[in-house]
């Protein structure tokens, strides 16, 4: 039977979503370009990982664009809900100026705060959390669409430059008929654990001081999960872990990382950081990471993170204290 640790605390909301994919018609030319046709039909527009989103009441949606409205640009089908067929186009945001979604247009502190129904351009990090399933679920698939095409337009065979088919599924190759597919990095992230009931919080040295997380790292070739888990403990902070356990999964589009989330026991205590990766580590009990939140002194991941989350279900319940 599994204890009240092996389940997760709170939803993965990066991970939600409500549409059908809708495979099989990726290579039906007819049935797209009928799709785009249709008046039903409508666009979630992409700019380097922005889109634009407005306040409804309480809630906050995406702004979605017929295709007539929707600005030229590359294709991509996320598929259709109740006979609505939903594309993504990858392309400069209507009424944003541009290039102001790199960095001098961004989602106000709260976007509730805003006046209703006005769009304002916003990433992932942002409003992952704050959109319903359905949005949240085409933004997360728009963005790791986006990232993949910008850094696959040619060939790796032989340099030419690729296609884009299947409703931007696959890039073939006009000169060696190569096909290429959507890149998913599987990364581990684990929650260490001492005998104690510690959990090991650990900065990265980009990050600011007070802002702490678990471990996390890619999975290497001819690697298992679990064994990803023990390695990356070690060679990160020095201490040997056992029994991995998986928990859950969420989509990390920074370009397209897929994080398996872990606990994992340690063996050993003594932290020894890499210091190229490891700023500092640190052991905390729930008492202590508490308090830590309370003060200022700590600020944990956000909660479309499924850091957050892992750290929660430890801990056994919500947390303050948000990057």
């Amino acid at each position: 039977m599994e204890t009240a640790e092996e389940q997760l605390i709170g939803p993965l909301l990066l991970a939600r979503g409500t549409i059908d994919r809708s495979s099989a018609l990726r290579a039906d030319g007819r049935w797209l370009e009928r799709a785009w046709s249709a008046p039903t039909t409508r666009v979630l527009v992409i700019d380097n990982g922005h889109t634009l989103v407005r306040r409804v009441a309480d809630d906050v949606q995406a702004v979605l664009f017929t295709p007539d409205d929707a600005p030229p640009g590359q294709r991509y089908l996320l598929g259709v809900e109740d006979d609505v067929a939903y594309f993504a186009v990858a392309a400069p945001l209507p009424g944003i100026p541009k290039g102001d979604v790199n960095g001098r247009v961004t989602i106000p502190m709260s976007l509730l705060d805003t006046p209703e129904g006005e769009p304002v351009a916003a990433g992932l990090r942002q409003v992952g959390g704050l959109l319903g399933d359905r949005d949240a679920g085409l933004l997360v698939y728009a963005v790791a669409l986006e990232a993949w095409h910008a850094t696959h337009e040619f060939c790796p065979r032989c340099g030419a430059r690729t296609d884009v088919q299947a409703g931007g599924h696959i890039r073939v190759c006009p000169r060696d008929s190569s096909q290429h597919f959507p890149r998913v990095d599987p990364a581990v992230i684990m929650l260490v654990r001492d005998e104690h009931d510690r959990c090991l919080l650990a900065r990265g040295p980009q990050w600011p001081e007070g802002r702490l997380s678990i471990l996390a790292g890619f999975v290497e070739p001819g690697e298992s999960l679990e064994a990803a888990v023990v390695r990356e403990v070690a060679e990160e902070v020095g201490v040997v872990v056992a029994n991995p356990r998986y928990l859950g999964s969420q989509p990390w589009p920074f370009p397209r990382s897929l994080m398996l989330g872990f606990f994992a026991e340690a063996t050993t205590t003594t932290i020894t950081p890499d210091t190229e990766e490891i700023a500092e580590a640190h052991w905390y009990s729930r008492q202590e990471l508490a308090r830590a939140l309370e003060s200022g002194e700590l600020r944990l991941p956000p909660p479309v993170s499924i850091a957050r989350r892992l750290i929660e279900t430890w801990y056994g319940g919500e947390l303050t204290g948000d990057w």
